[in-house]
């Protein structure tokens, strides 16, 4: 009776790559398989002890259990603006530039929904993340994706040819784009930029007159020297640019759901007022302890969780290299962007990942999941112990002995 009835918002969502590794996964684990699991970019520790213990002491207070903020409590806004100073030594104003969210990518979507009017167009480079790109068409708009091109040894954007097909885009997407999305370090593909490369945006945006919005959720996370700029640090940023960032990565937080989306007041103030129809905001004692991170403890995340990652990395890619599998080496992010091994390339990211899991026991996130560019290559995040990548190398080691065996047997 109801089959006539369609969803045309839901039906332009297609079915979510990652969700079938995930089932296979469980499978796989309910059938007592030990699956060592790269598929996530979920933190596998707790979030800092002084910041617990914050959160702990502000829930015992009788006051604080009611409604909150929708923009955040003004503390926090306040911290957001603070942490920016001293990062980027960029100053904002906590009232009208910036937004407490329940995480970077509620925000991210909320902000999509407020700014975007039906056949809207958003220039979203290939590969993305996946929110990236639906939140706009989930707000009814369209998307018009550009190849990212960079450097695979060094991971570095070729910032020439992004300009380059930003221009193309520009000039021949119709109607005009309205949006673009930057998000660096990228998701999945680790890939950094230049300070530079957010001056010649933000002059392109002013001279075509489109907004930008940056996503800089893997800012902290970076090695070698490499420290991620901010769009905010150029002149006239705010004129033309938001920029998200989230405590879940680098502060281990990502169950917390803090986040805050930052820069010019009319895209803010948009986020602020659509927050006030929808949501009350965080809890109280969540905000007050995430005011506490970022105003007392950035060191320890110098200190305790970079450190983790970086070491990570270089296990990964010196175990997995001696498996056989040669990885790049990323100069920031909690991932590795891995080129599928040449004599599994054949079958694509999807079946690879499935066959990884199926007979090594190591999941990881297939790149079609992002893009039609990333069919190539899988997500491998770094979430799992020195012990356990280790293991997931030998597993991998033999796995592919037994596939390159098999394919001269044909």
């Amino acid at each position: 009776m109801f089959d006539e009835i369609q969803f045309d918002k839901i039906n332009r969502l297609p079915k979510y790559v990652f969700a079938v590794v995930n089932d296979l996964k469980m499978a796989e684990r309910r059938a007592g398989a030990d699956v060592i699991d790269f598929s996530m970019g979920n933190p596998d520790g707790p979030a800092l002890e002084p910041v617990i213990d914050k959160l702990v002491e502000t829930a015992r207070k009788p006051h604080v259990h009611g409604y909150s903020a929708s923009k955040g409590i003004y503390k926090l806004r306040l911290a957001i603006t603070k942490w920016y100073l001293r990062k980027y030594n960029v100053v904002l104003d906590p009232d009208t530039e910036a937004v407490a969210t329940m995480g970077s990518k509620e925000g991210y979507v909320h902000l999509v929904q407020a700014i975007t009017n039906p056949g809207d167009v958003a220039i979203v480079p290939d590969p993305t993340y996946p929110i990236h790109s639906y939140a706009f068409i989930l707000a009814g708009g369209n998307v018009e994706k550009m190849k990212l091109t960079f450097d695979e040894t060094t991971f570095a954007v070729d910032e020439d040819r992004f300009i380059t097909d930003l221009e193309y885009a520009l000039k021949n997407a119709v109607p005009k784009p309205k949006y673009l999305v930057v998000n660096f370090p990228h998701n999945p593909t680790t890939a950094t930029v230049t300070l530079d490369f957010y001056r010649r945006l933000v002059a392109i945006a002013k001279r075509e007159r489109f907004y930008i919005i940056s996503d800089i959720a893997y800012a902290d996370i970076t090695f070698d020297d490499y420290k991620t700029p901010s769009i905010l640090q150029i002149e006239g940023a705010k004129d033309v640019a938001v920029e998200s960032f989230t405590l879940s990565k680098s502060y281990n937080m990502a169950g917390w759901r803090v986040g805050f989306i930052v820069g010019n007041p009319k895209l803010v103030g948009a986020l602020q007022k659509i927050k006030s129809w929808l949501d009350y905001g965080m809890f109280t004692p969540i905000q007050v302890a995430s005011t506490v991170a970022l105003d007392e403890y950035g060191h320890l995340v110098e200190e305790k969780v970079i450190p983790k990652y970086l070491h990570r990395r270089d296990v990964m890619i010196e175990a997995f290299g001696n498996a056989g599998w040669d990885l790049g080496k990323p100069n920031a992010s909690m991932f590795i962007w891995a080129k599928i091994p040449e004599c599994a390339r054949d079958m694509g990211s999807l079946e690879f990942s499935k066959e990884l899991l199926l007979k090594a026991q190591v999941a990881v996130s297939p790149g079609i999941g992002f893009g039609k560019y990333g069919d190539e290559y899988v997500r491998i995040a770094l979430i799992e112990n020195e012990k356990r990548i280790r293991q997931a190398a030998k597993n991998i080691k033999r796995y592919l002995v037994a596939l390159k065996r098999e394919k001269q047997h044909d």
